[in-house]
């Protein structure tokens, strides 16, 4: 298969270290079955869950939207369906009934603290594929975009330590050879799309269809051709947005939680040229 034209990015997860480690670290030190603020969250509503509707950028970040976030993180129904599958899961053969035990008390999330300690984490670039992100992009043989569920963060907003929360890139310094570049992680994009700005969250069919509709006018006006969708290769660490990308004629790899250099061997496979160097490494 003939390289893509154009690549196309998740950002957390992906390029800086990914928030579902700092959900993970939160679940182990607060003692919650693991695994269960990812389904929580993932149970929406689609149309009015406080994950949801932040991401798409129909609400603001404020008190009562933390107020929305805790609720949907400890809805009694989510919880035993949450519980009951894995009493399931973990019987002998997956046998249900008595096995199933009953589910304890909705555990006691701090929805503030852990949304803040999410961004903090994903202020830092994942140390194999942001080097690689550079090499491909000075490389100038792929229009390169970005395709992100994300948060749009009011000016002069507090995290809950009280700080005033900066989203930029955290470098490490020299003789990091990276210690230098921009902290706008847009920098290393042509095309950047951010779901809260434009009104579409990923896996909507939408996003992949704007996605491929701008790097393809990057790309004409490049004078490198019309890009269609199977032309983009595209990374994300979440299956369900890879399954519709998929559906919507994008080829895909995965980016698994702490095996992001896997993820670079695919794509440098994928690419046609050297992205992986242990020297390069953050």
């Amino acid at each position: 298969m003939a390289p893509p034209k154009a690549i196309l990015f998740d950002i957390g997860g992906v390029c800086v270290i990914s928030p579902f480690q700092a959900i993970l670290d939160y679940e182990i030190t607060n003692h919650i079955p693991i695994g269960y603020i990812n389904y929580a969250i993932q149970k929406g509503p689609y149309d009015t869950g406080a994950w949801q509707l932040i991401e798409r950028g129909e609400t603001e970040l404020n008190d009562a939207w933390f107020s929305s976030f805790k609720a949907q993180l400890s809805k009694q129904d989510v919880w035993k369906e949450y519980w009951t599958k894995q009493s399931v899961k973990n019987s002998a053969g997956g046998v249900p009934g008595a096995a199933v035990q009953q589910p304890p008390r909705v555990p006691e999330i701090d929805a503030k603290k852990l949304f803040w300690s999410m961004m903090r984490i994903s202020r830092a670039p994942d140390p194999w594929m942001y080097p690689a992100l550079k090499k491909l992009r000075e490389s100038g043989r792929f229009v390169l975009g970005a395709l992100s569920n994300t948060v749009h963060f009011p000016t002069g907003i507090a995290d809950d330590e009280g700080t005033v929360f900066d989203k930029s890139l955290v470098h490490e310094p020299h003789p990091n050879p990276h210690a230098n570049d921009s902290t706008d992680i847009r920098d290393c994009f042509d095309v950047f799309l951010s779901s809260a700005h434009i009104g579409l969250r990923k896996p909507e069919p939408k996003a992949y269809e704007l996605a491929v509709r701008e790097l393809g006018r990057i790309a004409e006006e490049r004078g490198m051709g019309k890009v269609d969708a199977k032309d983009v290769l595209f990374l994300d660490d979440i299956g369900i947005n890879l399954k519709f990308a998929r559906q919507s004629g994008l080829r895909t790899i995965k980016v698994d939680l702490g095996r992001t250099k896997d993820a670079v061997n695919e794509l440098e496979a994928e690419a046609g040229i050297p992205l992986l160097d242990e020297r390069s490494k953050l």
